[in-house]
């Protein structure tokens, strides 16, 4: 199993590279999100790869993170799903966008993904939300806390929240539907209240 590759990048014409490691050209498809994070052509790149093994193929999917190597396999775990379709979600949305969407169940914004339709997107929705909150829910405190002095009166609300046993989605859903004037003391007050009545 290949699960990780460095070497020379020889081209790159989306969806698919070639990268020379040691003499070796290895073909692999990759999400818009990774060819973003590509280096120029002739120069070194690191990728974590997944490989898929068929009777008539054997097919290579690189990464620019391990979590989007993480959040492909997650995709392609749902009925209906495959690697062609996991690419285009991870070519539409970052990994952010992803786990925001899968936390407010954003049916219409999966939809505009090419490749799922209504019933796709409640599917993924349905067997991926908590999974992926599970393995992923620190995302979005790490997102916020790079995002510096961006709504931090709302990012501090909502960490205060997770500190206090919520989930980070919860949390973060509940938060943005208030004032966001409010000081993070009051942001905080009123979504206690909020969380304590069960209004998500």
């Amino acid at each position: 199993m290949i699960a990780w590759l460095q070497g020379v990048l020889l081209e790159k014409q989306a969806p698919a590279l070639l990268l020379n490691v040691n003499g070796v050209g290895y073909e692999l498809e990759a999400p818009m999100t990774t060819f973003y994070d590509l280096p120029a052509e002739g120069e070194q790149a690191t990728l974590y790869v997944h490989m898929v093994v068929r009777e008539d193929a054997q097919l290579l999917f690189g990464f620019s993170s391990r979590q989007q190597r993480e959040l492909f396999r997650s995709l392609i775990k749902v009925n209906g799903v495959g690697p062609k379709v996991a690419l285009a979600v991870l070519s539409t949305l970052s990994a952010q966008e992803l786990l925001q969407c899968m936390a407010d169940e954003d049916y219409n914004l999966l939809c505009k993904v090419p490749g799922i339709g209504k019933k796709t997107a409640q599917r993924l929705v349905v067997e991926m939300k908590d999974r992926l909150e599970k393995e992923f829910g620190d995302v979005a405190l790490e997102q916020r806390a790079a995002d510096g002095g961006v709504n931090s009166a709302r990012n501090d609300a909502i960490e205060a929240l997770v500190s206090l046993g919520y989930r980070p989605a919860d949390a973060g859903r509940v938060v943005k539907t208030l004032d966001q004037d409010l000081s993070s003391e009051d942001l905080i007050r009123q979504a206690l209240r909020t969380l304590s009545g069960n209004v998500l």
